[in-house]
């Protein structure tokens, strides 16, 4: 037999099935229909609950049912309680958000990495989207290539400043860059030792010498170090992104510095000067450089020695000449020191000046 049921058991159920929501109360619902400026959901209430299209997402130009799938359950907010129609009115969007920033602060907290979306570029860096919240990316927290991101693209960032209450979502490009370097450089660092051939890639030329990066880390060759011949600028022997191999010269643990060499690679040589060479020959040689003190005569490839400026002198007196580098000149050796790689030269006695040299 089927009980009847009395209006006070009824309005009891009605009661019951209602829950009594209320506004700001976060409830769950299914959407069951779109409507023209929104969607009906189902949560579970003797009212109806609607989403107006505004409280679906941050993204004005997102479509309802591209946010809201339907017959989907979903967690909203009652922004209003059931008025005189009957209706609950709902956001999805500040539920969402309130998740987004309750995710970021967890971020925050364990320092992650997080990629974002650059939706704009303002004059002092960039605006950018986090699943809905809005962050800026000021242009000094960015590094040089990622400057020339634009909107659309995806860039990895680091939170510097959270604030809920001001809306407010400042991050960093630049501190995602330091924190890999730092990882990349104590994995570099543990890995090397002086006198290791390692391969390279130019990256920047100075007038002092040239970066080379060796497996992330920038490392200095020096202009010194460059070849066993005389070079007068970097850009003679290399050009950015050429590859090379260096030699380890030194490494500086406490300043993170690493210093190369690529002529260390090639064979010395002085080594055959020595082999060669011996106090009292007679060279020709080529005029490298001239400086205030005398010449630099590349007396066998790689090698060079000084021929005094006294005696220079007396052999532009002698031959009516005045000579510049890339001449041809003979010299006489006169002191010869393999070890220190120092050969001083003199004029031969019987020297006499052969061929024309240009004034």
């Amino acid at each position: 037999m089927v009980k009847e049921c009395s209006n006070e058991d009824f309005e009891s159920l009605l009661a019951k099935y209602d829950y009594n929501f209320k506004r700001g109360d976060i409830v769950k619902g299914v959407v069951c229909a779109y409507e023209s400026d929104g969607a009906i959901v189902d949560i579970g209430s003797k009212c109806t609950a609607y989403v107006p299209a505004y409280e679906v997402s941050t993204d004005r130009k997102a479509r309802v049912e591209e946010v809201l799938e339907k017959n989907t359950e979903y967690e909203f907010l009652i922004t209003s309680d059931c008025d005189e129609n009957g209706k609950f009115s709902l956001s999805y969007k500040k539920v969402h958000l309130a998740h987004t920033w309750a995710e970021l602060a967890k971020v925050k907290e364990a320092d992650e990495t997080i990629a974002v979306v650059i939706s704009q570029t303002v004059k002092g860096g960039l605006i950018v989207d986090v699943s809905g919240v809005q962050g800026f990316i000021p242009q000094g927290q960015l590094c040089a290539k990622e400057s020339a991101c634009g909107v659309g693209d995806k860039i990895d960032v680091k939170i510097l400043t959270l604030d809920k209450a001001q809306n407010n979502l400042i991050l960093s490009n630049r501190k995602v860059y330091e924190t890999n370097m730092a990882e990349t450089r104590k994995n570099v660092f543990e890995q090397i030792e002086v006198g290791q051939i390692v391969k390279g890639e130019v990256v920047r030329i100075t007038d002092f010498g040239a970066f080379v990066n060796v497996g992330g880390v920038d490392c200095l060759l020096p202009l010194s170090q460059i070849s066993w011949k005389w070079v007068e600028h970097p850009t003679d022997l290399l050009s950015v992104g050429q590859e090379i191999n260096v030699e380890i010269i030194d490494i500086d643990y406490d300043k993170q510095r690493i210093s190369l060499s690529l002529k260390n690679t090639e064979p010395d040589p002085w080594i055959k000067a020595e082999e060669e060479l011996k106090e009292g020959d007679i060279k020709e040689g080529t005029i490298t450089r001239i400086k205030g003190f005398g010449a630099f005569v590349e007396v066998l490839p790689g090698v060079e020695a000084l021929l005094p400026q006294s005696a220079l002198v007396e052999y532009q007196n002698t031959s009516n000449s005045i000579l510049q580098a890339g001449d041809k000149i003979n010299t006489k050796i006169i002191k010869f020191n393999p070890k220190d790689k120092r050969i001083s030269l003199g004029l031969p006695t019987d020297d006499t000046p052969s061929g024309d040299v240009s004034i």
